[in-house]
C-alpha cells in the first residue's frame, strides 16, 4: 500500500517535470519560433536555399524593397532599387546600401520578412546580408547584394496564386550579442581576392556537386587552373563543354559562373553565381587549390 508521502511523490514529480518542461520551452521560445517560421514561412520568413534550381515560368511577380534602421543605430540604410519584376522561378540579384555614420565600428543585424505573409514559402534567399551579424567600420559604406528567386510553386497554391506584389522588408538592429561576425568591406569590389572566404562559400555553395580531387555529380576541380574544359578522366561532361576549346582561369571561370549556359550554349551546369564578388573569392580558392598540384608537375 501506498502511504501519504508516496501518493505526494506521484504528484509532484509530473508537476515538476512540467514546470520543467515549460522553462526549457520558454528559454528556446525565440529559437523555435523562428525555426518555425522558416519551415513554414509564417509571418512573411523567407526560405534559404543554396542554388536556384527551378524551372522558370512566364508568370511574373513585382518585387518591391524597404529598408528601416532601429532607434540607436546611426547607420544609413536603403534599397538602391526600389522595385523589380521578375519571371518565378527567374534567379534575380538586388543591392542595399549601408553607410556607418558614427565615429567607431558598430555591428548590426538585419531583421526581415515579406508581405503578404502567404509569400513566405515561396521566397527564396541564396545569399544575402541578413544571414550574419555584420561590421561597419567608422565612416565606412558598402553594397550589399541579395540573391533570391520566387519559386513557381506559388501559381499552383490557391491562397497565393493571385499574388502580382511582393515587398520584402529588412530592419537592421544594433547586434545585442554578435556571433557569426562578418565584415560589410567583404563586397568591396576593389577588394583582393579572399581564398578564405572562397573556400567556406565553397563548402556552402558547390560542395554538395563538387570536391577538390575527386568526380561527384560535377568533375572534380583541384588543378582545375590551366586545365583545358571537358578533359577530367571518366567523367560525362557535356559535348559542348568538350569541344569548347577553353583554358580555365580568372576570366574563363568568372565567365562560366555567371551563367555557363549563355557562356557555353549546350552545357549541363544549371547554376549561376550572379554576384561579382562571390565569383572573385570562389575563383581565388579554386586557384589556390591548383597551386599544389602545379607545382608537383614542375
Amino acid at each position: 500500500m501506498i502511504g501519504r508521502r508516496g501518493k505526494n511523490l506521484i504528484v509532484l514529480i509530473p508537476l515538476l517535470c512540467a514546470i520543467a518542461g515549460m522553462g526549457v520551452l520558454v528559454s528556446y521560445s525565440v529559437t523555435l519560433y523562428r525555426l518555425f517560421c522558416a519551415a513554414t514561412g509564417y509571418g512573411g520568413a523567407t526560405q534559404r536555399v543554396l542554388a536556384d534550381t527551378a524551372q522558370e515560368s512566364t508568370r511574373t511577380v513585382t518585387v518591391s524593397f524597404d529598408a528601416q534602421v532601429a532607434n540607436g543605430l546611426p547607420w544609413q540604410f536603403r534599397p538602391l532599387q526600389r522595385h523589380v519584376t521578375v519571371r518565378l522561378g527567374e534567379e534575380k540579384l538586388v543591392f542595399f546600401y549601408a553607410k556607418n555614420l558614427s565615429d567607431k565600428p558598430l555591428i548590426a543585424h538585419a531583421t526581415f520578412n515579406v508581405t503578404p505573409d502567404k509569400a513566405g514559402p515561396y521566397f527564396n534567399k541564396i545569399q544575402c546580408f541578413c544571414f550574419s551579424d555584420e561590421r561597419l567600420a567608422a565612416g565606412e559604406d558598402a553594397k550589399m547584394p541579395v540573391d533570391f528567386y520566387v519559386d513557381p510553386a506559388l501559381a499552383n497554391d490557391a491562397n497565393a496564386s493571385d499574388l502580382a506584389n511582393i515587398t520584402l522588408s529588412y530592419t537592421f538592429f544594433p547586434a545585442a550579442q554578435p556571433t557569426d561576425i562578418q565584415d560589410l568591406s567583404r563586397f568591396d569590389p576593389h577588394a583582393a581576392p579572399d581564398a578564405k572566404r572562397g573556400e567556406a562559400l565553397f563548402a556552402e555553395r558547390c560542395a554538395a556537386c563538387h570536391a577538390p580531387h575527386r568526380n561527384m555529380a560535377g568533375p572534380m576541380l583541384g588543378g582545375v587552373f590551366g586545365r583545358h574544359a571537358g578533359t577530367v578522366a571518366d567523367y560525362p561532361y557535356s559535348s559542348a563543354l568538350r569541344a569548347s576549346k577553353l583554358v580555365w582561369g580568372i576570366d574563363t571561370l568568372d565567365r562560366w559562373l555567371a551563367d555557363p549556359q549563355t557562356f557555353v550554349p549546350g552545357a549541363k551546369m544549371p547554376i549561376r553565381v550572379l554576384d561579382a564578388n562571390t565569383r572573385r573569392d570562389l575563383i581565388a580558392y579554386l586557384e589556390q587549390l591548383s597551386t599544389p598540384r602545379k607545382e608537383a608537375n614542375r
